[in-house]
């Protein structure tokens, strides 16, 4: 038996690229920046923040969930499996890229004080529980967010 997951929460580097298909399918790829936070050692040598980049690739539904509701900077939650590809360059040289292949997305940002913007959060978390690959059942976006430690 093997597994395949990955399960990473970050912000986003910049807005989804969206590509639709003749036979209606739809990906978006973009970055998600994760920061492993710096620290001092017991003997004064400092260890600086450390943000990995990750490029990630969501298909059909979520697709279209990403187009609507992620921009720039946006915090997600993302769940899926890491697959590394290869291609050849315009030079003739071989290129190997890894990227994240998204099956959950939950978005974790607050919403701005003053907006009952409650349609998108549950738009989107209505969007998204239709189409994840889970066993469990996530909860509700406004019920996750008061157990979240940050």
């Amino acid at each position: 038996m093997s597994i395949n997951k990955v399960i990473l929460i970050g912000n986003v580097g910049k807005d989804p690229e969206v590509r639709y298909f003749d036979n209606g399918g739809a990906v978006a790829n973009f970055t998600l920046a994760t920061t492993e936070r710096g620290y001092t050692a017991a003997n004064g040598t400092v260890v600086p923040d450390r943000t990995d980049w990750h490029n990630i690739v969501l298909w059909r539904g979520l697709a279209e969930i990403a187009e609507k509701y992620v921009k720039k900077g946006s915090k997600l939650y993302i769940e899926g499996k890491i697959r590394t590809r290869s291609y050849d360059d315009a030079t003739g040289n071989k290129r190997y890229v890894t990227e994240i292949y998204g099956d959950n997305l939950e978005l974790l940002d607050r919403k701005p004080d003053g907006q009952g913007g409650q349609g998108q959060a549950n738009a989107a978390s209505a969007a998204s529980s239709s189409t994840t690959v889970s066993a469990i059942p996530s909860p509700p976006l406004e019920e996750a967010k008061d157990d979240l430690p940050f």
